[in-house]
Formats: structure tokens, sequence, C-alpha cells
């Protein structure tokens, strides 16, 4: 039996991976469940998995969720330290991330220091400290499994390889909702940007992909995560969305990773590995497929991927500004605040007033995370 703490257990990748838990009960069981401010969905959640604790990040409903937990045995935590002790707990085997947004560096380095092993959805916390979070997994023997599906890919790909026989690491894009469509940038809407034509998730990370942010943060994420060059990771477009990576041998030879487009499969890999488990989700029809397309990505209509790649090169806090400097830009374009065009300019303005701080330390990140949210709200 394999015991897991879900941090971020309302989202879409927690629901995910509940649902994984619940076709297999044999296999695996959940112990802590972590909720930034869904209190409803996250009661539910508890009832029906019965974890020793559980944390709502955001504080004011813990009262009501304590009265209602109480009689069933369950322990409440609140708040950043709340996060860190569900990520610590004694009891879990693995550790799964699924918090939207840098929240999630500190009770992941926690996580990794207590040698845990880390199963991580949510990109930020390793284009912000990927290098150091490998330092520290090396030094306490903690291991990072990849559930994004294109990482996750990769990751199988490689998978008992020598690194020295690899030339490439190539991640796909369905290019989001705006691929191969005539309009005018300036005037899209959330709702439009909102409409993914291949994958169901979060509001964050569905811009991101509309703007091709997400494989601009993948790009820095396939660096740290594999341990491999900038020039070694390449995006290409695939609407199809069937084939999520493929590394390229130093012969010229190509092996790809292909699924169907459903979040449950790398997850239940990162949960089950190094084994495989059975399970009823729909294979991958081929034949229903027939065909699929590839095309360079337009970095002049969608400079987020370039921005992803200025800031792995210019190294050091960089990334983290690029981050930060993202989500405030993201969640002012879906608050009505600023236009789908300003997403890039607030990015690019921001990485441009900042000096890098060469080899950070973990304090020096989060202050580094703290400039730049306040600097992209000043425009």
């Amino acid at each position: 039996m394999t015991k897991i703490s879900i941090i971020g257990s309302t989202g879409s990748i927690g629901i995910n991976t509940l649902r994984v838990v619940e076709a297999h009960p044999k296999a695996l069981s959940v112990v802590a469940l972590c909720a930034r401010r869904n209190v409803k969905l996250l009661f539910e959640q508890a009832k029906k998995f019965r974890p020793q604790l559980v944390c709502l990040f955001e504080s004011d409903e813990a009262p009501w969720l304590e009265r209602k937990l109480k009689p069933l045995g369950i322990h409440v935590v609140t708040g950043p330290d709340g996060l860190i002790v569900a990520s610590t707990l004694a009891s879990a085997d693995k550790i799964v991330f699924a918090l939207v947004g840098g929240v999630g560096l500190k009770p992941i380095f926690a996580a990794v220091k207590a040698g845990k092993t880390v199963a991580i959805a949510n990109k930020e916390p390793l284009v912000m400290a990927g290098e150091l979070l490998q330092k520290e997994a090396t030094r306490t023997h903690a291991q990072l499994i990849p559930i994004d599906s294109e990482h996750s890919g990769l990751w199988q790909c490689l998978e008992g390889r020598d690194r020295k026989t690899i030339k490439k690491l190539i991640l796909t894009s369905s290019g989001g909702p705006f691929f191969g469509r005539t309009i005018n940038f300036r005037n899209v809407t959330a709702r439009q940007a909102l409409r993914h034509p291949k994958w169901k998730m979060g509001p964050k990370i569905t811009i991101d992909s509309a703007t091709l942010m997400n494989k601009g943060l993948e790009v820095i994420e396939a660096t740290n995560l594999f341990g491999v060059s900038l020039d070694q990771v390449d995006v290409v477009i695939h609407p199809e969305a069937v084939i999520h990576a493929l590394i390229e041998f130093v012969d010229g030879a190509q092996l790809a990773h292909l699924g169907i487009t459903d979040m449950r499969l790398p997850i239940q890999y990162a949960l089950s590995y190094p084994t495989r488990f059975v399970n009823s989700i729909p294979s991958l029809d081929l034949a229903g497929v027939k065909s699929f397309h590839f095309f360079k990505p337009d970095q002049k209509r969608f400079p987020c991927l370039g921005l992803g790649y200025e800031a792995k090169r210019s190294g050091g806090t960089m990334p983290t500004v690029l981050n930060a400097a993202n989500e405030i830009a993201v969640q002012k374009f879906l608050n009505g605040a600023c236009r789908f065009t300003d997403i890039p300019k607030t990015i690019e303005r921001v990485m441009g007033l900042h000096r890098v701080v060469r080899n950070p330390a973990l304090n020096q990140i989060l202050e580094a995370d703290t400039w730049a949210r306040s600097e992209a709200q000043n425009d």
C-alpha cells in the first residue's frame, strides 16, 4: 500500500489523483489532503478518503472545517506551515504537488529535504528553483517524478538510457485555442482564451497554454529535471496532442511517447512507479487519429515562448522573475485588468528591470519572486 499526500487536492490534478486512488484501493491510500480555499470540496474529499490530516491554506473557514472533521478524527492545519506539515508527513510515501503557482516552492523543498518521493504537477517550483531542488534531492536521496504530461513522457522515454546517447528533448504543444486562427490578440477575452481544444485544466495553466508560456516554463523545467542544456530542448506544435514528447538520439533516431489526453495516465504512472497498474482508461486509437501534424511555433505571435528561453539563458533568479511576472499578468487578464497582449509585455518589462543573482539560495529566490510580483502589479 503506497500512502500519499496530495498538495492541491481540489484542483484538476488533485481531483484526477483521487480518481486514480479510487480506481486502485488496494494499492493506494491518502494520508493528507490540502487545498487553497475550496473548503466544501475539501470536506467532501476528507469524508470519503479519511486522511490523517487536511490543510486549508486560506484559514478563514478552518474553524468550520475543524468542527466538521473532528468527529472523524481528522486533524486540520492551515497556512504555509500547514502545507509543510502535510508535505513532510512521516507516514506519506509519495507527495503529489498540484498547487498552482510559486506557493508550492517551500513545501516542495521541505519534502525533498525530508527525503520524500515527490511527484510534481506544477511547473512553477521547478522553474524557480529546479537546480536547487535537484541538488537537495541528490543530498537526501529524494526522488523527483514529473506528472506534467510532456515531462512524464520525456522521463519515460529517457528511463534507463545513457544520457550521452541523447541529442535532443522535444516537447510538443497542442498550440492552444488560437493556433492557426486569424485573430486580433488585443481583443481576446478570457472566455476565448480558456477554451482549450484538448485538455481540461485550471484557468492559470489554460491561459499559459494560450500564450505558449506553458512551453516557455516547460523548456526551463526540462533543463532542470533532466540536466540538459537549453540548446538541447526544442518545441513543436502538434495539434492532435497525441505525441506528448520525443527524444532524439545522437544517431538521428527518435523515440516518442504517445497517449490519450487524460491526466490520469501520467498521474497513475507517478504513483505506481517503478511498476505499472492496469487501468480502465480508454486506449489510444491510432486508426481513429489517422494523421499527425507538426509545425514550428510562431514566436512573433507568441513571444512568451521566447521569453522562457531568454530567462533560462540569463539564469540565476531570472526564471523566478519570469514566472512571478507571468502569474501576476495572467491573473490581471483573468480579472479583466489588462489585455491578452499585455501579458508578454509585462513579463518582458519586469525581466528587463531585474538584476540577476547567480547561484541563488532559497531566500534569494523567494526575494526575487516577491520583487517581481510587486513590480508586475505596477502596470
